[in-house]
Protein backbone atom coordinates (compact mmCIF):
# COMPACT_ATOMS: atom_id res chain seq x y z
CA UNK A 1 0.00 0.00 0.00
CA UNK A 2 3.15 2.28 0.49
CA UNK A 3 3.24 3.13 -3.37
CA UNK A 4 -0.42 3.90 -3.34
CA UNK A 5 -1.96 7.43 -3.01
CA UNK A 6 -4.64 8.30 -0.33
CA UNK A 7 -6.92 11.34 -0.81
CA UNK A 8 -6.71 13.36 2.38
CA UNK A 9 -8.37 16.27 3.53
CA UNK A 10 -8.84 17.31 -0.29
CA UNK A 11 -4.93 16.10 -1.31
CA UNK A 12 -3.99 13.22 -3.02
CA UNK A 13 -0.59 12.18 -0.83
CA UNK A 14 1.71 9.33 -0.72
CA UNK A 15 -0.05 6.68 1.58
CA UNK A 16 3.65 6.60 3.40
CA UNK A 17 3.42 10.76 3.58
CA UNK A 18 -0.44 10.82 5.06
CA UNK A 19 -0.24 11.37 8.71
CA UNK A 20 -3.65 11.87 11.19
CA UNK A 21 -3.72 14.05 14.04
CA UNK A 22 -3.21 12.28 17.23
CA UNK A 23 -5.61 14.36 19.12
CA UNK A 24 -8.36 12.84 15.93
CA UNK A 25 -11.81 11.81 17.52
CA UNK A 26 -12.13 9.27 15.15
CA UNK A 27 -8.47 7.65 16.71
CA UNK A 28 -9.30 8.22 20.23
CA UNK A 29 -12.89 7.23 20.86
CA UNK A 30 -13.69 5.70 17.64
CA UNK A 31 -15.90 8.54 16.24
CA UNK A 32 -16.38 8.21 13.23
CA UNK A 33 -18.02 7.08 10.04
CA UNK A 34 -17.13 4.64 7.01
CA UNK A 35 -18.65 2.95 4.08
CA UNK A 36 -16.59 0.43 2.04
CA UNK A 37 -17.08 0.00 -1.59
CA UNK A 38 -16.09 -2.25 -4.75
CA UNK A 39 -15.19 -0.62 -8.12
CA UNK A 40 -15.47 -3.06 -10.69
CA UNK A 41 -14.27 -1.57 -14.62
CA UNK A 42 -12.89 1.22 -12.67
CA UNK A 43 -16.40 2.48 -11.31
CA UNK A 44 -17.37 2.37 -7.79
CA UNK A 45 -20.79 0.11 -7.69
CA UNK A 46 -23.61 2.33 -6.90
CA UNK A 47 -21.51 5.28 -5.41
CA UNK A 48 -24.20 7.45 -4.56
CA UNK A 49 -25.66 5.45 -2.47
CA UNK A 50 -23.02 4.65 -0.50
CA UNK A 51 -22.30 8.06 -0.12
CA UNK A 52 -26.03 9.30 0.86
CA UNK A 53 -25.67 6.78 3.66
CA UNK A 54 -22.44 7.41 5.27
CA UNK A 55 -23.79 11.05 5.08
CA UNK A 56 -26.75 9.93 6.94
CA UNK A 57 -25.03 8.13 9.41
CA UNK A 58 -22.97 11.46 9.73
CA UNK A 59 -25.66 13.36 10.78
CA UNK A 60 -27.40 10.84 12.54
CA UNK A 61 -23.92 10.47 14.85
CA UNK A 62 -23.89 14.33 14.71
CA UNK A 63 -20.55 14.52 13.46
CA UNK A 64 -18.84 17.47 12.25
CA UNK A 65 -18.08 17.00 8.88
CA UNK A 66 -15.75 18.16 6.13
CA UNK A 67 -17.37 16.53 2.96
CA UNK A 68 -20.11 16.50 0.70
CA UNK A 69 -20.76 13.45 -1.09
CA UNK A 70 -20.21 15.45 -4.39
CA UNK A 71 -16.64 16.25 -3.08
CA UNK A 72 -16.39 12.32 -2.08
CA UNK A 73 -17.59 11.64 -5.19
CA UNK A 74 -15.16 13.50 -7.07
CA UNK A 75 -12.03 12.34 -4.48
CA UNK A 76 -13.31 8.50 -5.34
CA UNK A 77 -12.92 9.28 -8.90
CA UNK A 78 -9.41 10.85 -8.86
CA UNK A 79 -8.14 8.61 -6.76
CA UNK A 80 -9.07 5.94 -8.65
CA UNK A 81 -6.99 7.35 -11.60
CA UNK A 82 -4.47 8.43 -9.65
CA UNK A 83 -3.84 4.74 -8.38
CA UNK A 84 -4.72 3.29 -11.43
CA UNK A 85 -6.85 0.97 -10.44
CA UNK A 86 -9.78 -1.07 -12.46
CA UNK A 87 -10.77 -3.39 -9.54
CA UNK A 88 -10.72 -2.41 -6.28
CA UNK A 89 -11.87 -1.96 -2.98
CA UNK A 90 -12.25 1.78 -1.03
CA UNK A 91 -13.20 3.14 1.92
CA UNK A 92 -14.12 6.20 2.83
CA UNK A 93 -13.75 7.47 6.44
CA UNK A 94 -14.85 10.78 8.16
CA UNK A 95 -14.31 11.87 12.06
CA UNK A 96 -14.56 15.46 13.07
CA UNK A 97 -11.13 15.40 13.58
CA UNK A 98 -9.68 17.20 17.33
CA UNK A 99 -11.33 15.62 19.90
CA UNK A 100 -11.27 19.28 21.51
CA UNK A 101 -13.84 20.48 18.77
CA UNK A 102 -10.39 22.34 16.99
CA UNK A 103 -9.25 22.31 13.70
CA UNK A 104 -11.11 20.81 10.79
CA UNK A 105 -12.73 17.41 10.65
CA UNK A 106 -10.72 14.51 8.70
CA UNK A 107 -11.49 13.32 5.41
CA UNK A 108 -10.14 10.58 4.08
CA UNK A 109 -10.48 8.27 1.14
CA UNK A 110 -8.08 4.71 0.32
CA UNK A 111 -8.02 2.34 -2.26
CA UNK A 112 -6.36 -0.79 -3.24
CA UNK A 113 -6.80 -3.38 -5.63
CA UNK A 114 -9.79 -5.86 -4.49
CA UNK A 115 -8.25 -9.12 -2.77
CA UNK A 116 -8.47 -11.81 -4.40
CA UNK A 117 -11.49 -14.01 -2.50
CA UNK A 118 -10.87 -18.11 -2.65
CA UNK A 119 -13.40 -19.43 -5.45
CA UNK A 120 -14.66 -22.06 -2.85
CA UNK A 121 -16.50 -19.55 -1.02
CA UNK A 122 -18.73 -19.33 -4.20
CA UNK A 123 -18.13 -22.71 -5.91
CA UNK A 124 -19.09 -24.62 -2.42
CA UNK A 125 -20.02 -22.35 0.11
CA UNK A 126 -18.69 -21.30 3.83
CA UNK A 127 -19.53 -22.34 7.16
CA UNK A 128 -20.82 -19.95 9.64
CA UNK A 129 -21.08 -19.26 13.57
CA UNK A 130 -23.33 -17.70 15.95
CA UNK A 131 -22.10 -14.96 18.09
CA UNK A 132 -21.64 -14.95 21.09
CA UNK A 133 -22.67 -11.09 21.04
CA UNK A 134 -26.04 -9.60 20.99
CA UNK A 135 -26.68 -6.42 19.11
CA UNK A 136 -29.18 -4.17 20.39
CA UNK A 137 -31.98 -1.55 19.34
CA UNK A 138 -30.72 1.10 21.82
CA UNK A 139 -27.14 1.20 20.37
CA UNK A 140 -26.94 4.31 18.41
CA UNK A 141 -24.28 2.40 16.20
CA UNK A 142 -26.29 -0.41 15.38
CA UNK A 143 -27.42 -0.42 11.80
CA UNK A 144 -24.46 1.82 10.93
CA UNK A 145 -20.97 2.10 9.65
CA UNK A 146 -18.91 3.86 12.57
CA UNK A 147 -15.54 3.35 14.08
CA UNK A 148 -17.26 1.29 16.87
CA UNK A 149 -16.38 -1.94 14.81
CA UNK A 150 -14.34 -4.04 17.67
CA UNK A 151 -16.82 -6.18 19.06
CA UNK A 152 -17.68 -7.06 15.12
CA UNK A 153 -13.81 -7.69 14.69
CA UNK A 154 -14.00 -10.16 18.03
CA UNK A 155 -17.01 -11.55 16.72
CA UNK A 156 -14.66 -12.74 13.17
CA UNK A 157 -12.15 -13.90 15.07
CA UNK A 158 -13.82 -15.70 17.29
CA UNK A 159 -15.79 -17.52 14.14
CA UNK A 160 -12.06 -17.98 12.57
CA UNK A 161 -10.95 -20.04 15.32
CA UNK A 162 -13.72 -22.54 14.71
CA UNK A 163 -13.30 -22.66 11.18
CA UNK A 164 -15.92 -20.61 10.22
CA UNK A 165 -15.83 -17.22 7.91
CA UNK A 166 -18.32 -15.36 9.38
CA UNK A 167 -20.60 -15.39 12.57
CA UNK A 168 -24.50 -14.27 12.87
CA UNK A 169 -26.02 -11.87 15.25
CA UNK A 170 -29.07 -12.07 16.97
CA UNK A 171 -30.92 -9.30 18.80
CA UNK A 172 -31.22 -9.33 22.67
CA UNK A 173 -34.49 -10.60 22.12
CA UNK A 174 -33.34 -13.10 19.92
CA UNK A 175 -34.43 -12.01 16.51
CA UNK A 176 -31.46 -12.96 13.51
CA UNK A 177 -30.26 -8.83 12.81
CA UNK A 178 -26.68 -10.00 10.45
CA UNK A 179 -23.41 -10.95 9.83
CA UNK A 180 -20.19 -9.37 11.37
CA UNK A 181 -19.59 -7.61 8.25
CA UNK A 182 -22.37 -8.69 6.16
CA UNK A 183 -26.10 -8.91 6.29
CA UNK A 184 -27.80 -11.87 5.90
CA UNK A 185 -30.64 -14.00 3.72
CA UNK A 186 -32.92 -17.02 4.35
CA UNK A 187 -34.64 -18.90 1.64
CA UNK A 188 -37.96 -19.87 3.61
CA UNK A 189 -41.25 -21.68 2.11
CA UNK A 190 -40.05 -20.17 -1.28
CA UNK A 191 -39.42 -16.44 -0.20
CA UNK A 192 -36.60 -14.60 0.04
CA UNK A 193 -36.24 -13.34 3.21
CA UNK A 194 -33.95 -10.85 5.44
CA UNK A 195 -33.98 -8.87 8.83
CA UNK A 196 -35.99 -5.61 8.59
CA UNK A 197 -33.60 -2.63 8.62
CA UNK A 198 -35.73 -1.61 12.29
CA UNK A 199 -33.87 -4.56 13.47
CA UNK A 200 -31.91 -2.78 13.46
CA UNK A 201 -29.55 -4.03 10.33
CA UNK A 202 -26.85 -1.75 8.37
CA UNK A 203 -29.30 -1.13 5.27
CA UNK A 204 -26.25 -2.70 2.79
CA UNK A 205 -25.84 -1.27 -0.59
CA UNK A 206 -25.52 -5.48 -2.09
CA UNK A 207 -28.89 -6.24 0.49
CA UNK A 208 -30.48 -3.91 -1.66
CA UNK A 209 -29.41 -5.04 -4.51
CA UNK A 210 -30.02 -8.44 -4.00
CA UNK A 211 -33.58 -7.57 -3.38
CA UNK A 212 -34.28 -5.60 -6.63
CA UNK A 213 -33.03 -8.80 -8.29
CA UNK A 214 -35.40 -11.04 -6.62
CA UNK A 215 -38.11 -9.15 -7.57
CA UNK A 216 -36.89 -9.05 -10.96
CA UNK A 217 -36.74 -12.98 -10.78
CA UNK A 218 -40.61 -13.13 -9.59
CA UNK A 219 -39.14 -13.91 -6.55
CA UNK A 220 -41.30 -13.28 -3.13
CA UNK A 221 -39.18 -11.21 -1.42
CA UNK A 222 -39.88 -10.12 2.33
CA UNK A 223 -37.98 -7.51 4.44
CA UNK A 224 -40.65 -6.61 6.71
CA UNK A 225 -41.08 -9.39 9.06
CA UNK A 226 -38.81 -10.49 12.14
CA UNK A 227 -36.73 -14.04 11.91
CA UNK A 228 -35.94 -16.05 14.29
CA UNK A 229 -33.40 -19.21 15.08
CA UNK A 230 -36.21 -21.23 14.22
CA UNK A 231 -36.35 -19.75 10.92
CA UNK A 232 -32.75 -19.62 10.25
CA UNK A 233 -32.60 -23.63 11.26
CA UNK A 234 -35.76 -24.31 9.11
CA UNK A 235 -34.25 -22.22 5.73
CA UNK A 236 -33.26 -24.34 2.90
CA UNK A 237 -31.20 -21.94 1.83
CA UNK A 238 -28.72 -18.96 3.52
CA UNK A 239 -26.49 -16.74 1.91
CA UNK A 240 -24.64 -13.25 2.85
CA UNK A 241 -24.15 -10.55 1.40
CA UNK A 242 -21.31 -7.23 1.66
CA UNK A 243 -20.12 -4.86 -1.07
CA UNK A 244 -16.51 -6.27 -0.88
CA UNK A 245 -17.62 -10.36 -1.23
CA UNK A 246 -21.14 -10.34 -3.08
CA UNK A 247 -23.27 -13.13 -2.41
CA UNK A 248 -21.49 -15.69 -0.54
CA UNK A 249 -23.62 -19.14 0.05
CA UNK A 250 -23.79 -20.59 3.68
CA UNK A 251 -23.80 -24.23 3.77
CA UNK A 252 -23.27 -24.26 7.75
CA UNK A 253 -24.16 -22.86 10.51
CA UNK A 254 -21.81 -24.59 12.99
CA UNK A 255 -23.16 -28.29 12.79
CA UNK A 256 -26.09 -27.68 11.51
CA UNK A 257 -26.31 -28.01 7.59
CA UNK A 258 -28.05 -25.81 5.31
CA UNK A 259 -30.19 -27.62 3.23
CA UNK A 260 -27.74 -30.65 0.69
CA UNK A 261 -24.95 -28.50 1.74
CA UNK A 262 -24.18 -26.83 -1.04
CA UNK A 263 -25.37 -23.47 -2.85
CA UNK A 264 -28.75 -23.72 -3.48
CA UNK A 265 -30.80 -23.24 -6.55
CA UNK A 266 -32.07 -19.54 -5.80
CA UNK A 267 -28.68 -18.33 -4.22
CA UNK A 268 -26.84 -19.36 -7.41
CA UNK A 269 -29.24 -17.88 -9.75
CA UNK A 270 -28.69 -14.45 -7.66
CA UNK A 271 -24.78 -14.95 -7.45
CA UNK A 272 -25.15 -14.41 -11.27
CA UNK A 273 -27.77 -12.02 -11.35
CA UNK A 274 -25.23 -10.18 -9.08
CA UNK A 275 -22.48 -10.47 -11.53
CA UNK A 276 -24.51 -9.21 -14.61
CA UNK A 277 -25.86 -6.33 -12.50
CA UNK A 278 -22.15 -5.47 -11.92
CA UNK A 279 -21.42 -5.81 -15.46
CA UNK A 280 -24.31 -3.49 -16.63
CA UNK A 281 -24.28 -0.82 -14.19
CA UNK A 282 -19.81 -0.31 -13.77
CA UNK A 283 -19.52 1.02 -17.08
Amino acid sequence: MADLYVHLNGRLVPAGEAHLSVFDAGFLHGASAFTTMRAHNGVVFRLHRHLRRLMDTVEAMHLRCGATAETLAQAVRELLEANKLSEAQLRVTLSPGAAHGEGEPTVLVTAGPLAEYPAWWYDKGIMVTVAPFKQSPADPAAGRKTGCYLSRVLGRRLAAEQGAEEALWFTDDHRLAEACFSNVFLVLAGELRTPPLSTPVLPGIVREAVLELGRSLNVPCRDDADLTVRDMLDAGEVFITSSLTGVRPVVRIERHVVGDEAPGRLTRRLMDAYRELLDRECV
